[in-house]
């Protein structure tokens, strides 16, 4: 295969996966918010899954252009709205799709993933902290006194959830796409079958824990 062709082919695959990283957001945007304001997105497990397919700057491509759309679309939080959409998608999927990128094993995946969870729920807090007294328009130490009741747990369940969907979905979604051949082919891994199961298992634990618990958060 070419240069070309393979450069023409990772275009498309990324146009598709950033269409279903906006379309991931509009299913979502409709759920009910967290104090108001906090919204889960499901935009960053697709992006993620981009990261992994694609590397590092398949994450910031769609991350950049998915948000854009989505802020002169449907967001109401215009410039701000746009920032922070970024910054916690990118601390979310990159740290993933880097150490993937090096080395191409399921454990390294979900030690991305939870390097991912982690990173954009400290982060969060921080702009959080720096941001939302002037969007909220409210004293900054009424923020921070949000910080770790509300922001801190919101961000965790939320970043727990996309990353416990991406690995459920990611080898499904890789599968179909090397059938299509829009992937090459993966070779034999070192993964064992116990190894995978634990992992599909831990992930589908985390997932329904999470929805239960933003449920509960809702009310």
């Amino acid at each position: 295969m070419t240069k070309s062709i393979r450069s023409a082919r990772s275009l498309s695959l990324m146009a598709m996966l950033a269409a279903m990283a906006y379309v991931a957001m509009l299913i979502t945007r409709p759920l009910p918010n967290v104090a108001g304001f906090l919204s889960y997105d499901l935009k960053d497990a697709v992006i993620a899954i981009a990261g992994f397919v694609l590397g590092p700057v398949a994450v910031l491509l769609i991350t950049l252009v998915v948000s854009l759309i989505e802020m002169l679309t449907v967001s109401t939080t215009g410039p701000i709205g746009l920032l922070m959409n970024v910054l916690s998608t990118m601390a979310f999927a990159m740290p993933a799709a880097v150490l993937y990128s090096r080395k191409r094993t399921l454990k390294t995946a979900a030690l991305g993933m939870t390097l991912g969870v982690l990173l954009m729920t400290v982060l969060m807090l921080a702009w959080n902290y720096i941001i939302t007294p002037m969007y909220m328009g409210v004293p900054r130490d009424v923020v921070a006194g949000m910080l770790i009741p509300t922001f801190l747990p919101f961000n965790l369940v939320k970043g727990a959830l996309n990353a416990g969907i991406t690995m459920l979905i990611y080898k499904p979604v890789s599968n179909i796409l090397r059938r299509t051949g829009m992937m090459p082919r993966a070779s034999a891994g070192s993964a064992n079958k116990t190894y995978k199961s634990s992992v599909t298992l831990v992930s589908l634990f985390v997932v329904v824990t999470c929805v239960v618990v933003l449920v509960l958060m809702t009310r």
